[in-house]
């Protein structure tokens, strides 16, 4: 079964740290480009963060930059968002997605993607 699972969610203080993992099962990410989305309670899902795995370019919402980095790591066939100073705003479901396809027009869009993962819980308290 084709499917993309992410893992490392969890609860941390604030101006605590995280990594997710991103794994593909059933195929490799290679010339895909793979992305991060959230969803807190009551608001409207949101991209976090794309990366293409041709090049390594990658994208972020505005209010993770220079806190969170996407990085690729391509003997293991894997994704990683490490989120730093994280804030209570920060808690959400995130979910990995990945588009089959070098780059993706409108990173942030949800329905660019073609696979998605079942999401993990980040929690941060204050």
């Amino acid at each position: 079964e084709v499917q993309v699972v992410e893992s490392g969610g969890g609860s941390v203080q604030a101006g605590g740290s995280l990594r997710l993992s991103c794994a593909a099962s059933g195929f490799s990410f290679d010339g895909f480009a793979i992305g991060w989305f959230r969803q807190a309670p009551g608001k409207e899902r949101e991209g976090v963060s794309c990366v293409s795995w041709r090049d390594g370019s990658t994208y972020y919402a505005d209010d993770v930059k220079g806190r969170f980095t996407i990085s690729i790591d391509k003997n293991r066939n894997m994704v990683y968002l490490q989120m730093n100073s994280l804030k209570p705003d920060d808690t959400a479901v995130y979910y990995c997605v990945a588009a089959a396809r070098y780059y993706v027009t409108d990173w942030s869009q949800w329905s660019a993607y073609d696979y998605w993962g079942q999401g993990t819980q980040v929690t941060v308290s204050s």
